[in-house]
């Protein structure tokens, strides 16, 4: 089993990453500020414009590790890719696959009903563990909803049904969002989904989360020879990682959600971790983001068994592992994807 390495956030603005021996090293206005054995690292993200030099750029993507460079507010901008991984005939298979809708759709509809599956279990979750606290019969309404369209996709043949099903189950979902926020409600409140750029500080949390499990499903990916961009049921688009997108479908509500809703209960972070922008967009403060992150890391370090292969792994390889899963299905190893659902 692949051994989970250590990510390295840049979030200091003015920070130029360059290559020192085997070592990344930190500088701001040429003064050096740590510097960090490359061994020991999986992911470099820099939130930082000062960006890094072509020798480390090289050096990462010589030795595999994911070097991706993000704005301050946390929108993706690049990522250095060295050799592809695997083999030509996976990636042939892969693009065959992503140009036939009907196979694409048998791939895809068991990713989405992992994500509706996974967004019930945290309705359930949160009906069982604050039961006096949550309107119930919302709840209970959402989750029939979910299981409805559990059972419609199940049958679908098409994508463009399959989105549809997708949206139903999320809309129900997301009504209930706000009934699991538990604390500092006139701060923290979510009436509805909305990015680009988000207004609420939960949105925002929720849009900068979504990010950073975006980026680790691309990176899973592209290490077991897929190609992140040429995705089943997000169709092509120039810049966008489309497979990535797909994967991480399933893993949303467990890895980002239930994770912004605990860091809100659990008062991890507090109002004056965001700031507010002309226009009404609210990004993180830089203390907020490395809370966010600092929290982030530590969720990927937690175990869990996996539901399908039985294994005790750590939360930070299960995107590494669904990417495995379905480049098996790919290779012709296995007769289905296996959701990742969790019990």
């Amino acid at each position: 089993m692949k051994h989970l390495l250590n990510s390295l956030f840049i979030t200091t603005n003015n920070i130029y990453l360059s290559l020192d021996g085997e070592n990344v090293v930190a500088s701001q206005e040429r003064q050096e500020l740590a510097r960090y054995p490359l061994h020991t690292l999986q992911h470099i993200i820099s939130f930082a414009y000062a960006g890094a030099s072509p020798a480390l750029m090289g050096e990462c993507a010589k030795r595999g590790i994911v070097l991706s460079f993000c704005t301050p507010n946390g929108r993706f901008l690049a990522r250095t890719i060295g050799k592809t991984n695997g083999n030509v005939l996976l990636r042939r298979k892969q693009y065959r696959t992503a140009d036939d809708e009907s196979e694409s759709c048998i791939i895809a509809k068991n990713m989405i009903i992992g994500k509706l599956y996974n967004c019930e279990w945290v309705l359930k979750r949160a009906l069982r563990d604050h039961p006096d606290r949550v309107d119930q019969e919302k709840i209970r309404g959402a989750i029939e909803i979910l299981k409805e369209q559990i059972n419609l996709s199940k049958q679908t043949t098409t994508l463009d049904s399959l989105r549809g099903f997708e949206g139903v189950g999320a809309a129900a979902y997301f009504s209930c969002f706000d009934q699991m926020i538990l604390r500092n409600k006139d701060d923290f409140f979510f009436d509805e989904r909305n990015r680009r750029p988000p207004l609420d500080n939960v949105n925002a949390m929720l849009s900068f989360g979504y990010t950073l499990l975006a980026h680790e499903c691309a990176g899973a990916l592209e290490s077991v020879g897929l190609d992140s961009y040429v995705g089943f049921m997000h169709r092509d688009r120039p810049g966008r990682e489309s497979l990535a997108l797909d994967m991480m479908e399933e893993l949303r509500p467990l890895m980002v959600d239930r994770m912004v809703l605990s860091v809100i209960n659990n008062r991890v972070i507090a109002p004056g971790d965001f700031s507010k922008e002309e226009g009404g967009a609210i990004r993180f403060t830089d203390g907020g983001r490395r809370l966010f992150l600092k929290t982030w890391q530590e969720r990927k370090q937690e175990m869990l068994v996996h539901p399908f292969l039985n294994e005790k792994i750590k939360w930070g390889l299960v995107p590494y592992v669904q990417a495995l899963l379905l480049s098996r299905l790919l290779r012709g190893d296995l007769d289905g994807y296996p959701a990742f659902l969790w019990k």
